[in-house]
Formats: structure tokens, sequence, C-alpha cells
């Protein structure tokens, strides 16, 4: 299944698999709240969530001066149900 290895890849990194888990939580949210506890700047932090929306996990619309995101509806049962799996012990 070609078309899911972006997907997968976007979530294979620990930074958005951070931003993730941060949204399903606490979503939508914006950049600037996404960057408090990351030792990453803005631009990083930036650059993570457009590939998590390319991919189609987040959405985001612009709100004053910054972006607000949110997972895209669609993947938020999944990405619950994902989460839930990968945190339970074995």
């Amino acid at each position: 299944m070609p078309e899911a290895a972006p997907f997968f890849a976007a979530l294979g990194d620990p930074v958005r698999w951070a931003i993730i888990a941060r949204l399903c939580d606490d979503g939508p949210l914006p950049t600037m709240r996404l960057k408090e506890g990351m030792r990453l700047t803005r631009q990083a932090i930036t650059k993570h969530l457009k590939l998590l929306e390319e991919v189609g996990l987040v959405r985001s619309e612009r709100v004053g001066r910054d972006r607000s995101w949110k997972i895209d509806a669609q993947w938020e049962a999944r990405l619950e149900r994902l989460r839930v799996f990968v945190d339970e012990p074995s």
C-alpha cells in the first residue's frame, strides 16, 4: 500500500508523533502553544506541521498572526485507537 507510506513516515518521527498526541489531547492549538515544552524553533515546528498537513493528518486555519492546528476529523478516531494501542504495555 504505497499511498500509506508517507502517512506512516510522518508518524515515525518522534516530534511529529508528539505533536499529534498533543493535538489529540488538547487540540486545536496554535503553533506557539504546540511549541511549548519542545526545544525547537517555531520554524521547525511549522515544518513538521506542514508535513503532517501534506499527508492529511492535520488541518490549519489562520487565526490572527498565527495558525490554529487540529487533527483532520477523518483521522481523529483512527489516531486515538493507534495511540492507545501503542501506549498499552506489552
